[in-house]
């Protein structure tokens, strides 16, 4: 009985190790994936994100121009023709290239 004991626990201590190094690498892969921002966010609310740039409210934010959106400032991280990109802004979160916000800058 010593016997089965012994190996009983050596197969549920290697279990629950590797349960446990798989939690973990699951929990590291989502918390470096990006997300799209939430137009409902604070720091969305304060810049005026909006995914789609047409929607911008032109009372509120006269400054943008009809060919500012986000794949044309110098804060998004996204490549050409993408349909969404990260943002120096937003952090690790991605922003929509038809996107536009309040930090707006021109590239280049």
């Amino acid at each position: 009985m010593t016997n089965s004991r012994r190996i009983f626990f050596k197969q549920s201590f290697t279990c629950a190790s590797a349960f446990t190094a798989l939690a973990l690498t699951t929990l590291a892969r989502a918390q470096t994936s990006p997300t799209a921002v939430l137009e409902t966010s604070e720091q969305a609310v304060a810049l005026g994100y909006k995914a789609d740039a047409t929607t911008v409210d032109a009372k509120k934010y006269p400054n943008r121009g009809a060919d500012q959106f986000c794949a044309g400032c110098t804060l998004y991280q996204g490549k050409a023709g993408e349909a969404s990109g990260g943002c120096a802004v937003f952090g690790n979160n991605l922003v929509a290239g038809k996107g536009w916000c309040g930090a707006w800058t021109k590239k280049g």
